[in-house]
């Protein structure tokens, strides 16, 4: 496993400050940035315009999550908009394996995505493309929802595939990540955490980053 990672969502940011709020989580490892299309799921949200221009304002690489059906076409302009880490959804991709090699040839890592109901297993033989999976610990569209248990035995069987190829491959959680689940999530094998309404609801943001980080990395040791 790699070491512990925080990446805020700023979907429960203040969208009309943008970069102030990015500058509130100065010690975030990324900036989560959730891209809808209204269609993948019922919400809209940033497109690469504004990807970019947060990509210039920041000093903390951006980890853009697709949430879009039209990932094959548009994820590199993701990569050009100048995010570090790009993921597409597995169930929105009609061609992963060769989506995750474009990705990292125009040089962002390329993680892949799987709704809570999406098995793993069929993608075992993908693992050594990706830079990251991420599992949903909600089912995407929206901030602020619960943490769903049921993704844990998921969490421990993906973590164990990764074990059994000896790949690099960063395993990250997003749904419902707080103080209370992290903890749970680190134990099952995640090492890269998105927490978006417990990060932006907080007094201090950066120092719940901080708080995030140190409960991960207990449940860890």
């Amino acid at each position: 496993m790699g070491h512990i990672q925080i990446t805020p969502s700023i979907l429960n940011a203040d969208f009309a400050r943008l970069g102030e709020e990015v500058a509130r989580i100065g010690s975030a490892d990324w900036v989560h940035v959730d891209v809808m299309d209204n269609h993948f799921v019922p919400n809209l949200t940033f497109g690469p315009t504004m990807v970019e221009a947060l990509a210039r304002s920041s000093d903390v690489p951006l980890d853009a999550h697709l949430m879009i059906e039209a990932a094959d076409r548009e994820a590199l302009a993701y990569v050009e908009a100048g995010c570090g880490s790009v993921t597409f959804h597995v169930e929105a991709a009609r061609a992963p394996v060769r989506l995750a090699r474009e990705i990292r040839a125009h040089g962002a890592r390329a993680s892949m995505a799987l709704r809570p109901a999406t098995p793993i297993e069929p993608y075992e033989d993908l693992l050594a493309e990706l830079d990251m999976v991420l599992l949903m610990t909600v089912e995407p569209g929206f901030g602020g929802q619960r943490f769903l248990d049921l993704c844990l035995p998921k969490i421990r069987r993906t973590r164990a595939l990764m074990d059994k190829h000896g790949v690099e491959t960063w395993l990250q959680v997003d749904g419902g990540v707080s103080l209370e689940t992290i903890e749970r999530c680190a134990e099952a094998g995640a090492d890269v955490f998105v927490a978006g309404s417990a990060v932006y609801s907080a007094d201090d943001p950066d120092r719940m980053v901080g708080e995030l980080r140190a409960r991960a990395e207990s449940a860890r040791a």
